[in-house]
């Protein structure tokens, strides 16, 4: 089931890191690619803090 915090950011392998140039970098350490903050994939693994607040609303943490 999607969901409005289905995507990348939400994720519990979700890495954001600051360059040393500026700006950001966004990675899936599963995946082991870059990525985006809205990005959507079916592999989506919630934080405890997401599966808390789906519990909440009567959704499925999946």
């Amino acid at each position: 089931m999607k969901n409005r915090y289905h995507c990348c950011a939400t994720c519990r392998h979700f890495l954001a890191k600051k360059k040393e140039s500026g700006g950001m970098i966004y990675r899936c350490v599963r995946l082991g690619f870059e990525t985006k903050t809205t990005y959507t994939f079916d592999c989506w693994d919630p934080k405890d803090q997401i599966s808390s607040l789906l519990r909440r609303e009567g959704h499925s943490s999946s």
